[in-house]
């Protein structure tokens, strides 16, 4: 048979970021209790924190001894808005495609 590349599911690789935007949803919360909520080290979900971060996807703040992570409900909406622009751009190029054949 042919050797095809294999690619991880879309949704096993956000996922670990989409939990934390939801749990991020519902209040602002430290590192410590965002890693509380998984299976993991308290250094990877500073990593993926980090990565949400420097997408503009989270904030921080330091209050004392703690840094208080928030989602950045604002750049959100502009994902939102990038990716449903994708969608009707496709849907767009699919329907174009059928009323041709």
């Amino acid at each position: 048979g042919s050797l095809q590349p294999r690619f991880l599911p879309v949704d096993r690789i956000f996922a670990p970021y989409r939990r934390i935007l939801q749990l991020l949803a519902n209040g602002d919360m430290t590192a410590g209790e965002i890693a509380k909520q998984f299976n993991c080290s308290k250094p990877t979900i500073s990593h993926h924190l980090e990565i949400l971060k420097s997408a503009g996807l989270v904030t921080n703040e330091r209050h004392g001894q703690f840094i208080i992570y928030s989602s950045n409900i604002s750049v959100m909406h502009d994902v939102i808005g990038w990716i449903s622009e994708l969608v009707d751009q496709r849907t767009g190029r699919t329907n174009q495609h059928e009323e041709e054949n």
